[in-house]
């Protein structure tokens, strides 16, 4: 990228952000966006250079009518090529669906908090990962490349619950990997962790999964997302779930505010001298555009407000 000024040195020279705002962002406002938007949403996500998006979660409407075209989204996504589709699902009849619909992946979700889990999904951890079974034996039955990854949320602690052992994470890291999954990633659902805890934590998944361990996912509730990616892109993490404009939560996860900013963390990645593939000034336009679309909607993030660097060391950078 032309502002890139600086090289890492201890991380992956490559990264992925998977833009999960269609979902995560979308259903913890209270307005319902277009399908027509949505679609636009996609196309210029992808046009920026995004290649792994989210578009939406298999839930019954009345729940999180939200995301109540989660199909419709879905179906234009896989018109995009290369693009990968992913979904969330929480249980068996939400997995049928997306392997009806044909998602090239499915995230369970899985709260490694026993309160939380109950709360969000009514369902134990436990009970998640037989979930988990459940829906591989209906993927292979099906004869479906879909990939499955187990989404190990509330990794560094719980509004509801408090504190998280972190040997409970790894244990539901390992048994959603027994039970099926191809993958799993780590999230901390109500920013609660800093970068000494993300080190820690991810450095012990790496040892106990090695590669499975897929991806990360923060939220900047108390400022420390990008520090705490940064954290985990050293212990070798290349994939990253964001939002455009910090958007989303988690509706049963009392103050957890504000995802990691699609936009911020692109920028970062690419000033270190990382490759995202992402064009961060036309991400920056479909913020814009977003703004429009969810008038008086709080949006965050901070690289919007200076915009790009115009000069680097001496060198010309495109401007925002």
């Amino acid at each position: 990228m032309p502002f890139t000024a600086s090289h890492a040195t201890a991380g992956p020279r490559h990264a992925v952000i998977r833009e999960v705002g269609l979902r995560d962002g979308l259903q913890s406002l209270a307005p319902t966006l277009p399908t027509a938007h949505k679609i636009a949403w996609l196309d210029a996500a992808y046009a920026a250079g995004q290649r792994e998006i989210e578009v939406g979660s298999f839930v019954p409407a009345r729940l999180l009518p939200q995301l109540a075209d989660t199909a419709e989204v879905l179906a234009h996504a896989k018109t995009l090529p290369g693009l990968v589709a992913s979904v969330l699902v929480p249980n068996l009849k939400g997995a049928q669906k997306a392997l009806e619909c044909d998602a090239d992946l499915l995230v369970v979700p899985l709260s490694a908090s026993h309160a939380h889990s109950l709360a969000n999904l009514r369902k134990t951890p436990d009970e998640v990962v037989a979930e988990v079974a459940r829906i591989r034996a209906q993927r292979d039955a099906g004869g479906h490349a879909t990939l499955i990854e187990g989404g190990v949320g509330t990794a560094f602690g719980c509004t509801l619950q408090g504190e998280v052992a972190p040997e409970e994470v790894l244990r539901l890291m390992v048994a959603l990997l027994d039970a099926g999954a191809d993958r799993v990633s780590l999230a901390d659902t109500v920013g609660f962790a800093d970068p000494e805890s993300v080190r820690r934590l991810f450095e012990r998944a790496r040892r106990e999964v090695g590669d499975k361990l897929a991806c990360a996912h923060f939220h900047d509730t108390r400022g420390m997302g990008l520090a705490n990616a940064y954290a985990a892109w050293q212990t070798g993490i290349e994939r990253f779930d964001a939002c455009l404009a910090g958007i989303g939560g988690c509706p049963h996860a009392p103050g957890a505010s504000g995802n990691v900013t699609t936009e911020d963390l692109a920028f970062m990645l690419e000033r270190m001298g990382v490759a995202t593939g992402l064009d961060v000034t036309a991400l920056l336009a479909l913020r814009r555009q977003l703004g429009a679309w969810l008038p008086g909607e709080t949006l965050h993030g901070v690289l919007w407000q200076a915009g790009l660097p115009q000069v680097l060391n001496g060198a010309a950078a495109v401007a925002a």
